[in-house]
């Protein structure tokens, strides 16, 4: 485990890379006069797994309500080439082969999106551990997981806090 300051730099510098690419995008948006898309899908969004101002900015974000295998299902519907529906989510963040799964979430995203929709539908524990084979320790850990990632990142959802509101009139 790594001291907290090499921590902090390494988490800084993916940061300021994700941020970089954003800041890309944005200039020529603003060059074409387009919009930016944001593709985060529901599991991602849900818990914050973004970087605030890096590929968490767009200026609408047309998938973040559907689960990842939803978008998977729709590139395939769509007609996206095999090199797209098939492949396997990374944070393109490092050099080292590496899928999102393995990063950030306690399970494979396929099944995930099973356990975050069990939790955002009031299915219990017990039921996900019929649903994924898993124990019922696991079960409770998978839940207990999300609901933890959903209080510490809450803050990237947030918008820029205001010292004083400020009241904008109709023009």
């Amino acid at each position: 485990m790594l001291p907290l300051k090499p921590c902090l730099t390494i988490a800084a510098s993916i940061n300021h890379k994700q941020r970089i690419r954003k800041a890309l995008e944005y200039f020529h948006a603003d060059r074409l006069n387009y919009a930016v898309i944001g593709t985060p899908n529901r599991l991602e969004y849900d818990q914050g797994f973004f970087v605030k101002n890096g590929d968490g900015a767009a200026d609408i974000k047309p998938i973040s309500h559907l689960y990842k295998s939803q978008v998977y299902a729709m590139a395939k519907h769509l007609g996206l080439p095999d090199a797209i529906c098939n492949t396997t989510p990374t944070t393109d963040t490092y050099s080292l082969e590496q899928g999102q799964d393995e990063f950030y979430f306690a399970l494979p995203y396929e099944k995930m999106d099973i356990a975050l929709w069990y939790l955002n539908n009031g299915k219990t524990e017990a039921e996900l551990t019929e649903k994924l084979n898993i124990t019922l320790d696991q079960a409770k850990y998978i839940f207990k997981d999300i609901l933890s990632k959903r209080r510490t990142t809450k803050y990237l959802h947030l918008e820029p806090q205001l010292i004083e509101k400020n009241i904008i009139t109709q023009v």
